[in-house]
């Protein structure tokens, strides 16, 4: 509180000695204790009430905000997702043609433009870079053999190279 060491106090001690007396000395020391006491006690009590100020401040603090919490858990007390999710079972299987508000119902109500998945067993076409052989044509033989009856039997020699090559 003060900062007053050994030396200063022997130095108030020796001048309240020569300015009171020795005779009346112990009757202003007792004196002077007593209003330290008080001065104390009042100090104590001082600091009891503000600490008790405090706590009732932080305690309001704290009420108001369990307050808070309670309010916030009595919004979660009606969430029941398993209920939606069964609702929304439920409907599905009482009526699965009818389409449903919800996207996540079904798949094919979410996105009707998309297609209906395939099952696991259907086969999917590979494609593959290399060109496919062409499927033999059909020779005309037959109508050849009819048109070289009619114009004499004679028939014009097949070449073997690829049509327009001129060999």
């Amino acid at each position: 509180m003060f900062d007053i060491g050994w030396s200063e106090l022997v130095v108030i001690a020796v001048v309240a000695l020569i300015a009171i007396g020795p005779k009346e000395l112990p009757a202003v020391l007792r004196t002077v204790g007593q209003y330290m006491g008080k001065i104390r006690r009042m100090a104590s009590e001082f600091q009891g009430q503000f600490q008790e100020a405090m706590r009732e401040a932080e305690m309001a603090d704290l009420k108001k905000s369990v307050d808070e919490m309670t309010d916030v858990a009595k919004g979660f007390s009606d969430f029941d997702p398993l209920a939606s999710v069964k609702k929304e079972v439920d409907s599905f299987t009482a009526d699965p043609l009818a389409t449903t508000s919800t996207a996540s119902a079904s798949p094919e109500a979410a996105a009707p433009d998309t297609p209906a998945p395939m099952s696991s067993d259907a086969t999917i076409p590979q494609s593959s870079p290399a060109i496919a052989p062409e499927a033999p044509q059909p020779q005309p033989e037959a109508k050849a053999e009819t048109a070289s009856e009619t114009t004499g039997g004679t028939t014009p020699p097949k070449s073997g190279g690829a049509p327009g090559s001129g060999a």
